[in-house]
């Protein structure tokens, strides 16, 4: 069988590469088409995933939309020369009219509620299956399955990844020295649109500083000369491992907080948008604090201060041990679901 992976994104290469290579593995024949944004590219070459490069993201919101033109008639061509059994995407309308129109099965792993309407019904009626977490606050249609699991799972669950501790020399850390990671967004993907998250970002560095730790930051946009020091010296595929020693993550980003969280590390996550995988994290499992209103700055900040000043890091590995019990490795999940198709 030959199956085909849309790759557009940074965080579909983590979803899905685990898939791909045990897809190899037994023996299947594998395509990538991927997106030059962001790191994708970088990802998908450091973990040696052969692929082809249909479009590259520019800049403003109209370029972004003659990129998708174009490539829904890049994609057709793609698809039409490689003739694959299956399409395996997140969420891209490009795929989803490209194998609706060459009559080839295409099945979806979506996670993201927040997408604007048409983009989604442009989607849906389209894909053969759509596959979301069970918390997932949107009925998308009778194509929906949902799965009790999260997209983080498919690469942290604790079959496919173990922390490295030497990633700690390589940010400039001490073995016993706390930490905590700050990440940011740029807020110029079109799903940000309207949003926002922090107020003040020198602010906040500097009141968790006064605690005594360290903050280490990740960030899609330019720093404040006055931080610029924080930034983490590591390469980006290595972060997962830096989140699995930090004592707390705070940021911008919904994937970074559920990453920290299914890693035990306790997430505060601001932004004026929510996700439902975000909310059960916190209702149910006390891993990630959601603050999204007018005072999510003030009120995310209180929350991280009152995490560090807990002396009891035991509860954030029993919370962990909950949710892992209840969630699937959505790897599994995933190559269990192609080899459906197949059969």
């Amino acid at each position: 069988m030959t199956v085909l992976f849309e790759v557009t994104h940074p965080a579909h290469v983590h979803l899905f590469r685990n898939a791909i290579r045990e897809l190899e593995d037994r023996g299947e024949e594998i395509l990538v088409t991927s997106r030059d944004k962001d790191l994708t590219i970088d990802l998908l070459e450091r973990y040696d995933i052969d692929h082809t490069v249909l479009s590259r993201r520019q800049p403003g919101y109209l370029s972004l939309a003659a990129e998708w033109t174009k490539r829904e008639f890049k994609t057709l061509q793609y698809y039409w020369s490689a003739d694959p059994d299956i399409i395996v995407s997140r969420f891209n309308p490009a795929a989803s009219h490209a194998s609706f129109a060459l009559g080839i099965p295409h099945i979806v792993f979506d996670d993201t509620e927040d997408k604007p309407a048409f983009v989604r019904k442009s989607v849906m009626p389209f894909s053969d299956v759509v596959y979301t977490p069970e918390c997932f606050n949107i009925d998308v249609g009778r194509s929906h399955v949902r799965y009790p699991g999260y997209h983080e799972l498919a690469y942290l669950h604790p079959n496919r990844f173990d922390p490295d501790p030497s990633i700690l020399s390589d940010a400039d850390l001490d073995h016993d020295e706390r930490f905590v990671i700050l990440r940011l967004v740029s807020w110029d993907a079109i799903h940000d649109v309207g949003d926002s998250g922090f107020n003040n970002v020198v602010d906040l560095v500097e009141t968790i500083e006064e605690t005594g730790v360290s903050v280490r930051i990740t960030s899609e946009a330019d720093l404040p000369s006055t931080i610029e020091d924080r930034q983490a010296s590591i390469p980006p595929h290595r972060i997962h491992h830096l989140l699995a020693f930090a004592n707390l993550y705070i940021g911008e980003s919904a994937t970074m907080a559920t990453e920290s969280a299914v890693l035990g590390t306790p997430a505060v996550f601001v932004s004026s948008n929510r996700r439902g995988y975000t909310d059960e994290l916190e209702t149910e499992y006390g891993l990630v604090f959601n603050y999204s209103g007018e005072g999510r700055h003030r009120n995310g900040l209180e929350k991280a201060l009152e995490i560090l000043e807990d002396t009891e890091s035991e509860q954030w590995e029993r919370r962990q041990r909950k949710m892992l019990d209840d969630k699937i490795d959505t790897t599994q999940f995933i190559v269990e679901q192609i080899a459906a198709i197949r059969a």
